[in-house]
């Protein structure tokens, strides 16, 4: 199997799938090639190692296959790293990025350098002068691997561009400009808008009687950002970014009218009403759809209740909808958990990453609600100039490829929505994590007092600890009990994004303990010191599942990275809220009671009730995705039926 060692040649052929095995063995001919390279570039000075990058580029852009060139431009990349780093790519690294290359999702265990993985491909893709862009889930990961790996990129002759959100347009256009782009997909999903918008308003000035003057001072001012054929996207973290978060419209909203403005006191009113409706008597919940809808007698209610002057116009209609929002509102979105309040704002904080979702709202009126709930001022529902979503801006790229710890269970998907295979490839090192047994708990108090007495017990040993929970009011919850037990720890969740680089660097140390929200499972690094090593490395604690089994693996890949040891141990209790979001609170109680018959805490059947319970909502949200998707391709396909641009809301 060509240079890959016998060990990992064993690994693959028990671990992979026969056609993956397959792809491995063709690309490891490939690994041949660059290995083989290695030596010769070695004794190359660094002008001329940029002089061999220029000779590339010219034969890529004069119209050679780039996959001709692999060997030679992967060979320079891994000799850049290697002089300007001190970080040669290994083995497996350049497996990774033949793969993808070859517009695959690589999944590569947490730890084994995806970051260094991106550059080989990136660089080849870049010689085309088409823009190489390398999509990440925040702006803070964007600029540190800009500025990380611009080094590498920089020896070659290419330069390096990164997107942030509070840029300017000119410094955003030079961006794009260079040969290799870093960003989040917010910002470039944003700026594919902009530009949309702003071509259709340079169309229609090329019919205006100021003639030649007036276009040609829009050709100086107003030029499009990105380059107008999407060429390749690397997404990091890509089931985050491709399956999470793939229904997430991207929206430009259009100047709002009186109308919509005298919808304020419509959420007002019905935020404060909502106390007066009983479920199962004015209204009926159903947890499967997760929709409210009122009973005769709560449509009775709604007429009846006193309201201001200002809805004197609402029909009954929009009156029952206003009701049916709040109250969902009420039951579903809850603060620190599904959002927080920042400076009079309600800022989303992400399910599947733990971290703030800047510049987001939810649609249909439900933003507006939450807001209605905590008092802060009623942003207006506006219209739309321009939407896309998340999965459809991706879709437009001619090439694809993708990065992330954890993708094997959503391959399917994957392959089915974006044509991209998921390859999984070995570790550098075997992995040296052990698992201790899952425990439940009848209550979430005695859950809590278990994790607590355990981080205790580490702590005296001296081993680190991380603490992952689900939502920030949890991560306050354990905090609270740890400041009773005067343990000192750190906090590290939405409400601290400016100290989390501290926060993770430390968190590796001796006897340190750090409760997080799954946010520090997503591009972060914790560097374990050597007498940390010696006595069993990090210890992660898993205290409730995630809606996603990937988020949960994602945590646990935290520990035991590029060969150290580490451990982990996932804590539930039958409060816990997946078998509420799984089957609905009556039936969760059937479930729950039958369960508190058995005391014992590591009863496999007990532990596999929550397993069942997460695969059922990942189902549901699958179904989601997948009527989104149908949703999406419905409209667009009647927007191009009837001349129009299926991104703006006009016709052209």
């Amino acid at each position: 199997m060509g240079a890959i060692p016998t060990g990992m040649k064993r690994a693959i052929d028990r671990c992979f799938p026969f056609t993956t095995r397959s792809l491995l063995a063709k690309w490891s001919y490939e690994l041949d090639r660059v290995n083989a390279l290695e030596p010769k570039f070695q004794k190359l000075n660094d002008h001329e190692l940029r002089k061999y990058s220029l000779s590339l580029r010219y034969r890529a852009r004069s119209g050679e296959p780039l996959a001709r060139l692999l060997p030679e431009a992967f060979a320079l990349v891994r000799e850049a790293g290697s002089r300007t780093l001190g970080m040669r790519h290994f083995d497996v690294q350049i497996l990774g990025g033949i793969a993808i290359f070859n517009r695959s999702i690589v999944e590569m265990q947490t730890g084994e350098g995806k970051t260094l993985t991106a550059t080989a491909p990136l660089y080849l893709r870049a010689l085309a002068g088409k823009g190489a862009l390398l999509a990440t889930v925040n702006d803070y990961l964007a600029a540190r691997d800009a500025e990380l790996m611009g080094p590498i990129y920089q020896a070659l002759g290419m330069k390096v561009g990164v997107i942030q959100t509070q840029q300017q347009t000119n410094d955003r256009r030079q961006a794009y400009e260079c040969d290799v782009t870093y960003g989040t997909a917010k910002e470039f999903g944003f700026d594919f808008l902009r530009d949309r918008l702003l071509l259709r308003r340079i169309r229609e000035g090329q019919t205006d009687l100021l003639g030649a003057m007036l276009r040609e001072q829009k050709e100086k001012n107003e030029q499009p950002t990105q380059r107008q054929e999407p060429y390749f996207c690397l997404v990091d973290e890509a089931d985050s970014i491709l399956i999470d978060e793939a229904s997430t419209p991207l929206i430009i909203s259009a100047l709002p009218t009186d109308e919509q403005k005298q919808e304020v006191e419509a959420y007002k009113w019905a935020a404060d009403s909502i106390y007066e409706f009983i479920e199962d008597e004015d209204y009926t919940y159903d947890h499967e759809k997760r929709e409210v809808e009122l009973t005769r007698e709560g449509r009775l209610k709604a007429r009846r209740l006193p309201k201001p002057e200002a809805m004197e116009r609402t029909g009954l209609y929009h009156i029952y909808e206003y009701v049916k929002r709040a109250i969902k509102v009420d039951r579903e979105f809850h603060l620190d958990q599904q959002y927080i309040v920042r400076d009079g704002e309600i800022v989303i904080v992400d399910e599947f990453t733990g971290r703030l979702g800047e510049g987001r709202k939810w649609r249909e009126g439900i933003h507006q609600a939450v807001e209605a709930k905590e008092g802060v001022e009623i942003t207006v529902a506006t219209g739309q100039a321009a939407r896309v979503t998340v999965q459809d801006f991706f879709l437009r790229f001619e090439h694809l490829a993708g990065m992330t710890g954890t993708a094997a269970a959503s391959s399917a998907e994957l392959r089915r929505i974006y044509k991209c295979r998921v390859i999984p490839v070995p570790t550098n090192r075997p992995p040296r994590r052990e698992q201790f047994p899952t425990r439940v708990f009848a209550t979430e108090r005695a859950k809590w007092n278990a994790i607590v007495s355990e981080i205790v017990e580490l702590h005296q040993l001296g081993r680190p600890v991380l603490i992952g929970t689900r939502t920030i009011d949890k991560s306050e919850i354990l905090s609270n009990l740890l400041t009773e037990r005067r343990m000192e720890h750190s906090v590290l969740n939405a409400n601290r994004i400016a100290e989390e680089a501290e926060i993770v660097a430390d968190a590796g140390h001796w006897g340190k303990i750090t409760v997080s929200t799954n946010m520090a499972g997503r591009g972060t690094d914790i560097k374990l010191p050597p007498e940390v090593l010696e006595i069993g490395g990090l210890d992660v604690i898993c205290t409730e599942l995630h809606e996603s089994a990937r988020i949960d693996r994602q945590l646990i890949g935290r520990c035991g990275r590029q060969g150290d040891p580490g451990s982990y141990r996932q804590y539930l209790s039958l409060e816990d809220e997946i078998l509420e979001k799984a089957y609905g609170p009556k039936k969760a109680d059937k479930i729950k009671a039958k369960a508190q018959e058995d005391p014992d805490k590591e009863h496999p059947e007990k532990i596999k009730m929550f397993y069942r319970a997460q695969k059922k909502v990942e189902k549901k949200s699958y179904r989601s995705r997948k009527t989104m998707l149908y949703y999406e391709k419905e409209r667009k396909k009647m927007q191009r039926g009837m001349g129009q641009d299926p991104y703006l809301d006009t016709p052209n």
